[in-house]
């Protein structure tokens, strides 16, 4: 027999009961008040009204007769709301509240009640949040007053927005729990759903689906608004002449990034013509642009001395008030507290006033601008960078002028209308990307480009350390003296002559190790005298360490640790027994120097070795420095992102190619050093035993230019 639906009779008694005559019932669940925003509520109630009823049971004497009074087991927060708007007198103490009165008699217990309306409640799902926060700007509610509305910063309603301007499809898949939320966030990247979902689809067959990679497939392609070139043209600009930006408002993303490569490059080399036209104004012979230079672009030119103008009496006294202010602020607050505003701020002040001085233009004489030239490029934040006064070879005879008179040179007429300067405004080709399925040798230019960093950081060390300089230069002094016929020409046939990379990475001029020789180089040449007379006498008077010191900073430039393809054919080229020799001599002095390229700052990218090698290498360099379990996570990506996401898990571990490390301390050279320069797995044809062949008188210095004059 089937049994009878019980009915329900009623769902309570609607009243509406005077706040005066509540009051807030013990038997409340709610005790913890952590998170429970009390002035949000009374705001929101203030401005819509109370929303939901409270739940209420008369209050009963000593004979069980209802008193007119009325406790709140459910509804706390909201009575202490109303309570905070009475107490402000917004609300009157007498103002009828909407109220659900339970039967005093009740067999279901005031806790019941109270656990019941937390426990059976549920959070609104985001999407609808996000959706309803749409619908309010729809209808012309502005994100400040919805912030407003909600208690929530513009920024949190923005990035509701942008969630709910994802791909519908996404929407979806999110709204069955398909999607986490933080993978939602990273969607938000870009306003193209098309490409969203290409990228959800792609992601669906990966092992993987962390929201880094959803960012990052979906700003490939763009340019970070970090890069130097965005830094150097400014966003605001590149948006002015219509670029879009993709922005993230979910973490920090340095700016975003800028979609539109070509239209930044466009606009950075437009930028930097303008700055050429400017320097040509000051006479110069030629300008050459360009937004890189490599490392070594002067080398073979020579650089005119310019002079630092004096100061007036007038700015030597404003000059040494500044410095003296300066030393009495500091000596003030050296106490190692935070320095109060308008101190800090004044400090600024100072030090910006002083470098002013100390960074007065050089000035040239306007005979040698008339020959020399500039290179304007930009730095690694993207600064404008100048370098003036570099002299051509073939400019350094008498340029004759334009000045009506047949014959006469710029000694004839110093001040002849000078003539247009020639600006060259130039670029850098991308490295080939390659597509290969088993592990090769390193291709022949990279290891040149590999060992041209290591090359210059061996420099760097071995000018840090004079005592092994010497040694270096003894050790070949008595190979010369000893064991080879001295060559012919000058008294005395020692020279470091130095090497030029004619194969570099694009990131080798902005090293540590180029960034440091740069700096000692254009120390010593600011102390060194021009007149060859004047030299000798001031390098006598040297103290013993600065002498050391020079020595080891000119025997470094003679450090040539590059590993070449060698001629098989026994011509000007070396040989393979000479560049193992070479290599064996370059670890020998690295040991010396305690060089490590990890701690001189190399580290794997995508544009200096991970795109320049095969899969096969990338994942056999992630297993050697994070395991197998690393590798595996990639090893079925394609193989820009496999670049991209070993770039990212190598970044720390100090992993190094062969042609980077030290050889084994039997002298034995990098596998991949001399091995590793072509397709072959074996040693190529070229790397013959051929002995290396002594250059032609003269040839020698022909190929290789004077570093130390």
């Amino acid at each position: 027999m089937a049994t009878a639906v019980q009915k329900i009779a009623s769902l309570g008694e609607r009243r509406d009961i005077p706040f005066n005559k509540l009051i807030l019932s013990q038997a409340n669940v709610r005790k913890t008040k952590a998170g429970v925003s009390i002035p949000e509520l009374a705001e929101d109630i203030g401005h819509r009204g109370l929303l939901q009823n409270l739940n209420v049971r008369p209050v009963l004497d000593s004979d069980g007769v209802e008193t007119g009074i009325f406790e709140v087991p459910a509804g706390g927060r909201r009575f202490r709301a109303l309570e905070l708007l009475v107490k402000a007198k917004r609300l009157a103490k007498t103002a009828p509240v909407p109220c659900n009165v339970r039967d005093a008699a009740s067999a279901i217990p005031a806790e019941e009640d109270s656990l019941a309306e937390n426990v059976h409640r549920e959070a609104l799902h985001p999407l609808d949040q996000f959706k309803a926060f749409q619908a309010l700007i729809g209808r012309g509610i502005g994100e400040e007053d919805i912030a407003a509305r909600f208690y929530v910063t513009p920024a949190v309603v923005r990035q509701r927005l942008r969630l709910a301007s994802v791909a519908p499809a996404l929407l979806e898949v999110y709204a069955e729990d398909g999607i986490a939320l933080d993978q939602l966030m990273a969607f938000t990247v870009s306003h193209d759903h098309a490409r969203q979902m290409e990228v959800w689809e792609t992601i669906q067959r990966s092992y993987s689906r962390q929201p880094y990679e959803i960012r990052r497939m979906l700003t490939e392609g763009a340019v970070r608004a970090s890069d130097r070139r965005a830094q150097f043209v400014g966003v605001e600009a590149y948006e002015a002449a219509g670029g879009a930006t993709l922005r993230d408002l979910f973490q920090v993303d340095d700016g975003g990034w800028l979609q539109d490569p070509a239209l930044l490059d466009s606009l950075a080399t437009a930028k930097l013509g303008a700055a050429a036209e400017e320097i040509a104004a000051e006479g110069w012979r030629w300008i050459e642009a360009a937004l890189d230079f490599p490392y070594g672009h002067t080398t073979g030119l020579r650089r005119i001395a310019g002079e630092r103008p004096e100061l007036s009496a007038g700015e030597q006294a404003a000059y040494e008030a500044l410095t003296e202010e300066l030393d009495q602020l500091y000596a003030e607050h050296d106490d190692g507290e935070d320095l109060p505003e308008a101190v800090d701020l004044r400090l600024e002040e100072i030090e910006t006033a002083i470098a002013a001085f100390q960074n007065r233009s050089t000035v040239y004489d306007p005979a040698e601008i008339a020959r020399a030239g500039a290179f304007v490029s930009i730095d690694s934040s993207g600064r404008l960078t100048i370098e003036r006064g570099y002299v051509r070879p073939e400019d350094e005879a008498p340029i004759e002028r334009e000045t009506g008179g047949e014959g006469e040179t710029e000694g004839d007429a110093p001040d002849a209308r000078p003539m247009r300067a020639v600006i060259t405004i130039g670029g850098k080709p991308e490295p080939e990307d390659e597509e290969d399925d088993v592990i090769k040798p390193l291709p022949e230019r990279l290891v040149s480009e590999l060992t041209a960093h290591r090359t210059l950081a061996l420099r760097d060390a071995l000018a840090g350390n004079p005592h092994v300089a010497i040694t270096a230069l003894l050790h070949k002094l008595v190979l010369d003296t000893f064991h080879r016929t001295s060559s012919s020409g000058g008294c005395l046939e020692v020279s470091v002559r130095h090497v030029f990379f004619s194969a570099q990475a694009a990131d080798l001029k902005d090293s540590t190790s180029a960034k440091s020789v740069a700096e000692r180089q254009e120390g010593w040449e600011a102390d060194i005298p021009q007149d060859e007379d004047v030299l000798w006498d001031w390098l006598v008077d040297l103290d013993d360490a600065s002498r050391t010191a020079l020595l080891a900073h000119c025997v470094s430039y003679g450090v040539n640790a590059l590993s070449e393809k060698v001629d098989r054919y026994g011509g000007s080229g070396i040989s393979q027994h000479g560049l193992e020799r070479r290599l064996e001599q370059a670890d020998r002095i690295a040991r010396a120097v305690g060089l490590d390229m990890a701690d001189a700052g190399w580290r794997p990218t995508v544009d200096n070795y991970l795109s320049r090698v095969t899969k096969p290498r990338i994942l056999e360099a992630v297993r050697e420095a994070k395991g197998e379990a690393s590798a595996q996570l990639i090893d079925h990506l394609k193989k820009g992102d496999m670049a991209k996401e070993a770039e990212r898990l190598l970044a720390d571990t100090d992993w190094l190619p062969e042609p980077l490390r030290l050889a084994d301390l039997a002298g034995d050279p990098a596998p991949d050093a001399v091995a590793g320069m072509d397709d072959g797995a074996e040693l190529p044809d070229f790397l013959s035993a051929d002995e290396e062949a002594p250059p032609a008188d003269g040839e020698d210095d022909e190929r290789h230019l004077i570093a130390a004059e």
